[in-house]
């Protein structure tokens, strides 16, 4: 058995997944940390072999920490279970050195599928992620109802402070708008994300 770290902010999501550990035996020991900062901080004293990482965190992205993880353990291996299926996020969550990319309405059995085969070193990724990964359109793109009014409000030159208060919500909550906005579209920042929302008929 393993020791496991489940970085999600949903505790209903994090003791299924605690529960699932431990009724199939893989884990010695599964603790859980609720964000980017408290996930770092656990990872000075407890050097996991296996992660299970979200990708939407409420102070930062699982792409970016996935990263900042590796730099620090780099013999972890990490498994992300996330919702999100822009073709974007999957590849980049990839990219940065994620072991495996599995669906939160995954099956328990393609969840422990997909455990055992980052344990032996294999990659692994969900049929579903795999079909989002090789289609090469933009059908997978999905912007939700929140991110377009911060994007439209961005593209008018608002600042974070002023769109938080149009859509009567905190600062870091417009921040993590704009970063999602500028993974999805594959923009290099605010200027570009602009650009391509213009290119792409999201904002005129």
């Amino acid at each position: 058995m393993v020791e496991v770290l489940i970085v999600e902010d949903h505790p209903l999501v994090v003791e299924g997944l605690q529960n699932l550990l431990q009724d199939r035996k893989i884990a010695s020991k599964a603790i859980a940390a609720y964000s980017v900062q408290e996930c770092m901080r656990v990872l000075k004293s407890y050097s996991p072999t296996l992660i299970l990482l979200d990708y939407q965190l409420p102070d930062g992205n699982g792409i970016d920490l996935c990263k900042a993880i590796l730099q620090q353990l780099p013999t972890a291996k990490i498994l992300a279970i996330s919702s999100f299926k822009e073709q974007s996020l999957v590849r980049r969550m990839i990219d940065n050195g994620a072991m495996g990319y599995v669906l939160k309405n995954a099956s328990e059995d393609e969840v422990i599928e997909a455990i055992n085969s980052i344990l032996a070193g294999n990659k692994y990724l969900c049929e579903e992620t795999q079909q989002i990964l090789n289609d090469k359109g933009d059908n997978n793109m999905i912007i939700t109802r929140r991110e377009m009014e911060v994007l439209r409000y961005i593209s008018d030159g608002f600042t974070n402070p002023e769109i938080a208060d149009k859509l009567f919500i905190s600062t870091s909550t417009v921040d993590s708008h704009r970063k999602n906005l500028i993974l999805k579209l594959n923009a290099k920042n605010t200027a570009s994300l602009i650009k391509i929302a213009i290119q792409k008929g999201y904002c005129i």
